[in-house]
């Protein structure tokens, strides 16, 4: 696991105690893709499936720590915010659970960077799922973040 990773798994897990109670864990980020998983006994509901709140949860986790990962290497300190978002539940999760994030269709990270360099915030529509091991997707939502620019740069 990365050092940025590692850091931002601590941070979640002391910082936001759902995704302790959830027993969050980061997988994997490529610097446009974070990837990361949840074990199904803490969030399971009372069918013995993945809990609703906890899928979208996991979801919105992961969106906010992509862009807090690309805002880390962009040597950007900033405070990051979900604006608004839709999600849309598909099929029952019946193990562990992996959500990953990355930017929608049509955004980029150079127009992100750009609008924060300009204008000391930016946004990005993030899209997250919720893959199933068979294939197709348990969840999906599509979420704005906000980042809005500290009054120092990271190093």
């Amino acid at each position: 696991m990365s050092t940025s990773l590692a850091e931002l798994q601590t941070l979640m897990v002391n910082e936001i105690p759902m995704a302790r109670a959830m027993q969050l864990s980061l997988r994997e980020y490529d610097a446009d893709r974070l990837t990361i998983s949840a074990p199904l006994a803490p969030n399971i509901n009372d069918k013995g499936c993945a809990f609703g709140g906890s899928l979208v949860s996991l979801m919105t986790l992961a969106g906010w720590g992509v862009v807090v990962l690309k805002l880390k290497d962009l040597g950007r300190k900033c405070d990051v915010y979900v604006q608004d978002s839709a999600v849309r539940y598909l099929a029952p999760v019946w193990s562990d659970i992996v959500a990953v994030a990355q930017l929608a269709d049509g955004e980029t990270w150079d127009a992100f960077a750009q609008s924060l360099a300009q204008r000391g915030r930016a946004r990005a529509t993030v899209h997250c799922q919720v893959p199933l091991e068979t294939g197709g997707d348990a969840c999906t939502m599509q979420a704005r973040f906000v980042a809005i620019a500290s009054n120092e740069m990271s190093r």
